[in-house]
């Protein structure tokens, strides 16, 4: 990472291991989160999938924080049934939701419908009770820059990527992808409270250090609109 000009206002928060990076991310969203329930009667955390914040997500469920009033969410999902092995869901509930966490809201982006589209809108019947802006977002990348379910080749990514799109949610059909999926739109995203990166591997730091030489392009990498001021990224080898 030290041979990264990140953008201003973008922290390096990286580790020379993934469970010290778990760790360090695991305190920082602990800390952050009890303090907002301090401050109000909830608080969200939105989580992604993938194998790289398994670490985090087990490291968190023991945390002694007032786990009933914590909404989690996932950023994105695979319209798969839960037990099927693709589903974030399940990695979710399984990794995240247990231990002292067992007791979180869990909202999930996978409801009834043989499609994202025809689901849609329980799935914003599902959201309706969450509070924006969003407290803690956990995010991770592809190597084609994509983060959430905001695939670059996804013909809904415009809309999805759009400031003026009011739709917490959106359906999602990347052609380079195997299942239709659901993601929380960049508007719903953009304003958290806290914002992570959360990434593993030296090809993550090649497709981030294309994400920052043309940042402004971010139809072409989504995950370029979440480069600003206050973003920390947590990478390890």
């Amino acid at each position: 990472m030290s041979d990264l000009s990140l953008p201003e206002g973008v922290n390096d928060r990286s580790g020379e291991t993934s469970d010290e990076v778990a760790l360090s991310l695991t305190d920082t969203v602990a800390e952050f989160l009890m303090c907002r329930l301090k401050q109000a009667p909830r608080a969200s955390l939105v989580v992604s999938g993938g194998s790289t914040p398994l670490p985090f997500f087990r490291a968190l469920s023991v945390r002694g924080l007032d786990w009933s009033r914590v909404d989690v969410v996932l950023a994105d999902e695979r319209w798969v049934d839960e037990n099927d092995e693709a589903s974030n869901t399940r990695l979710v509930r399984d990794n995240l939701l247990q231990n002292r966490a067992a007791s979180a809201r869990f909202l999930s982006l996978k409801q009834p419908g043989a499609t994202p589209t025809e689901g849609l809108e329980q799935v914003k019947a599902e959201l309706a009770d969450l509070t924006l802006p969003l407290d803690v977002v956990i995010l991770g990348m592809g190597n084609d820059g994509h983060t959430a379910s905001l695939f670059p080749d996804a013909p809904e990514l415009a809309w999805a990527m759009n400031p003026e799109c009011q739709s917490i949610v959106a359906a999602i059909t990347p052609a380079s992808q195997p299942q239709k999926r659901i993601t929380l739109t960049w508007s719903a995203l953009r304003g958290a409270r806290f914002t992570a990166l959360h990434l593993k591997g030296k090809d993550k730091l090649a497709t981030l250090q294309r994400a920052i030489s043309c940042s402004d392009n971010v139809l072409e990498m989504p995950v370029r609109a979440f480069l600003k001021p206050g973003l920390q990224i947590f990478w390890s080898p």
